[in-house]
């Protein structure tokens, strides 16, 4: 699986999975509008269209059990995960960690976004499992699109395929580049202690 190249001491990793699944989810999630909701952000149910503004789709667990589509994405997930604990193996000695909450494919419009800084652990509910954060960019957006760290001065580019891991913690704060021209899809969920 080839590499981007991220500075070591970032703790960002970012790997390229396959065009084609990236291909196969998005067609995946038009052809299930029904499922739709409006993007969430902060306590689950929480739509703010001035904080964030897309549409999204869960997937994963029960909902997808034996689909094809969604099994091979995470198949090739599990592949960046073990090249991320490869390189950062530090983040394998805690407590057991599996994805325990439903993945999200999002799809932003040009102008929509998520606006403001955030991190993916605030301590609060369900997020104060987060572990590592999971994100791959489904097409490649060549104006804005990318992902800003705050911390790390770094924005990562909207390559198709590229998927990213990174710690979940306020370290790596974080928002969306939003494309005024372009549609951007992504797949993003956590990696969460088992309790």
């Amino acid at each position: 699986m080839k590499e981007h190249s991220f500075e070591y001491n970032t703790f960002i990793g970012g790997w390229y999975i396959p065009e084609n699944v990236c291909d196969d989810l998005i067609k995946y999630f038009i052809d299930n509008k029904a499922k739709h909701i409006s993007g969430q952000s902060g306590k689950v149910g929480n739509v703010n269209e001035e904080v964030k503004k897309c549409n999204e789709m869960y997937i994963g667990g029960k909902i997808d059990n034996n689909n094809e589509i969604i099994n091979k994405y995470f198949k090739n997930l599990c592949q960046v995960l073990n090249l991320y604990l490869k390189k950062y193996d530090d983040a394998n000695k805690t407590e057991s960690f599996s994805i325990t909450q439903l993945v999200k494919i999002q799809h932003y419009n040009p102008g929509d976004g998520y606006y403001g800084y955030h991190t993916e652990n605030d301590g609060f509910g369900i997020n104060r499992n987060r572990h590592l954060v999971f994100m791959t960019y489904l097409n490649d957006v060549n104006e804005g699109g990318g992902t800003e760290f705050k911390y790390q001065k770094l924005i990562s580019p909207a390559k198709k395929g590229l998927t990213l891991i990174w710690p979940a913690a306020w370290t790596h704060t974080h928002r969306g580049q939003v494309s005024k021209t372009q549609h951007k899809y992504i797949c993003t969920g956590w990696y969460s202690f088992n309790e």
